[in-house]
């Protein structure tokens, strides 16, 4: 490997690399429950989601889940059913509840490394030094420190990806395996699981060192998609039974089919993951030394062929539907992080390529903090200016640290602190209390037996959890609603944005929620200010 690692360092020992692989799990499951101690849940997509799952354990339905009490076709239940089965330990537990995407990451890290100790079983030092190599990915540590289904579905595509290597050695187990990955990917973020899983089991003779037959690749995939699609019925044909005609529809072809041919939300243009490869892939695609290792490299190699396989055909796909988020790639990651691990075997990579755009990040935000740049609306959150001129500072001190020290360790540590810079700077500032649900949540619980009301925007249950709310918000479309709500709920509150709600009275109190001013308006003050509803 000494021809692919020019421009890189001496190598660090096989030994140090393993402890270091193990301090970083630890180390992560303390970053992340530091971020989930500073943040607040994040709106839409964490308020929602637990809502989802307390409205799940509020019903005792685990088939069917419901948002705002009305059913919620937009995601499958293995997320909802995690933080349940929390809950029947902890009780019911924001902290609790937030730690599962966390769980989730940290056997995604594990599982990396025990992939790359398949693919190549020569280097002791292979599954050590990808576990470190996803560690350094800010964007992967990010996305597993937020309850959503990423981390939670990157998992089940490493345990598809690992039960390949044993299926392509002639073991029916393993694409037994293969099945039970699928239909847990299925469960956790749908049919999209086989953009990820299905090119690199169609590939298998191209990849495998074992290299078998395509027949009888063929025939093991047939046998593992029969196995996921057994295990999956027993929760889809109930689930599609009981939750009627409207969620059978969703969830056989809006949520899936549907959603790949037209989308219905996120639409991006073909180039939108093109131009966030830099952010996705950082620190590695930054690296000059790892570019001369890829050239050299002979991508014939199994490990490094399954990877590109992997990486390149879900990137291409995801590019080709329209709609995309960044998450949409994390399950990705991990491919990415095996090239970087191979191409660094025996050397120790130079970080000195990614201080670059962290100099520059580090500059804007000292240059905010000072008050040289003008910040707008964003001005609100992050308050005080002096925290951000503190995480510019840190941040060079940070790059500082990199440069005296290169390697894979140094690159998840980076990453680690930069993350927690990131949630410090939430904590710390305004910007806690202004994404934070529970303000609002606390103004409008006593009212729910009155009745509560929301109205302006579409409402995604965002204090349904906060304020443990038993019935349903209701959600007003136009004066006339309002109007007939405000009369039958004479004691009710509703909420809204002021800038796209006005009842005809002003309100009790004005809030500021994700960076917006929020009025609640209490119905008996309609009649003090002589104006009808």
């Amino acid at each position: 490997m000494n021809s692919l690692t020019s421009g890189m360092d001496r190598p660090e020992g096989a030994g140090d690399l393993r402890r270091a692989a193990r301090m970083v799990l630890v180390l992560f499951a303390v970053v992340a429950l530091a971020g989930v101690l500073l943040r607040p849940l994040m709106p839409i997509d964490e308020t929602r989601y637990l809502a989802v799952a307390w409205e799940m354990r509020l019903n005792g339905d685990w088939l069917v889940p419901t948002r705002n009490f009305a059913l919620y076709s937009d995601k499958p239940p293995l997320l909802f059913w995690s933080i349940n089965l929390v809950w029947l330990v902890t009780g019911v537990s924001e902290i609790a509840a937030r730690l599962v995407s966390p769980a989730y990451a940290i056997l995604s890290l594990w599982l990396t490394g025990r992939l790359a100790a398949r693919l190549w079983p020569e280097d002791p030092a292979a599954g050590p030094r990808a576990v470190l190599a996803l560690a350094a990915m800010p964007v992967f540590l990010v996305s597993g420190s937020l309850t959503m289904f990423d981390t939670m579905l990157t998992a089940m595509v490493l345990l598809g990806m690992v039960a390949l290597c044993h299926a392509g050695e002639g073991r029916r187990a393993g694409w037994l395996g293969l099945g039970a990955a699928v239909a847990l990917g299925v469960l956790a973020k749908g049919p999209v699981v086989l953009f990820h899983l299905l090119p690199a089991a169609l590939t298998l003779p191209l990849w495998h060192r074992a290299r078998p037959g395509w027949r009888t690749s063929l025939g093991g995939l047939a046998l593992g998609m029969g196995a996921a699609a057994l295990l999956i019925a027993l929760w889809l044909v109930p689930a599609a039974t009981f939750g009627g005609p409207e969620y059978r529809h969703a969830i056989l072809w809006t949520q899936s089919a549907g959603r790949m041919a037209s989308s219905f939300a996120h639409a991006r243009p073909w180039w939108f993951f093109l131009a966030l490869l830099p952010v996705l892939g950082f620190p590695w695609i930054f690296l000059p030394g790892l570019w001369q290792a890829a050239r050299r490299a002979s991508w014939a190699e199994p490990g490094l062929r399954l990877a590109a396989i992997w990486g390149g055909v879900a990137f291409l796909a995801f590019s080709a539907i329209s709609g995309k988020q960044v998450h949409y790639l994390v399950p990705e990651l991990p491919a990415l992080a095996l090239i970087a691990a191979r191409l660094t075997a025996g050397r120790t990579p130079r970080l000195t390529g990614a201080m670059l755009p962290l100099g520059v990040i580090a500059l804007v935000l000292i240059l905010a903090g000072a008050g040289a740049i003008e910040l707008g609306d964003a001005a609100e959150v992050f308050r005080p200016r002096s925290a951000l001129l503190a995480l510019g500072l840190g941040l060079v001190a940070l790059i500082w640290a990199s440069l005296r020290r290169h390697g894979l360790v140094t690159a998840a540590l980076l990453a680690m602190a930069l993350v927690t810079g990131l949630n410090l700077a939430i904590g710390l500032t305004s910007a806690r209390e202004i994404y934070d649900s529970h303000v609002i949540a606390s103004r409008i619980a006593p009212h729910e037996a009155r009745g509560i009301a929301y109205s302006g925007q579409r409402y995604h249950a965002e204090f349904n959890f906060a304020a443990r709310l038993t019935r349903p918000v209701a959600e007003l479309d136009g004066p006339a609603e309002v109007r007939d709500w405000a009369l039958a709920h004479p004691g009710g509150v509703l909420v809204g944005r002021i800038d796209r709600f006005d009842p005809g009275w002003p309100p009790a109190e004005v809030l500021r929620y994700r960076n917006t001013s929020y009025g609640i308006w209490r119905v008996p003050e309609a009649a003090q200010n002589r104006t009808t509803p």
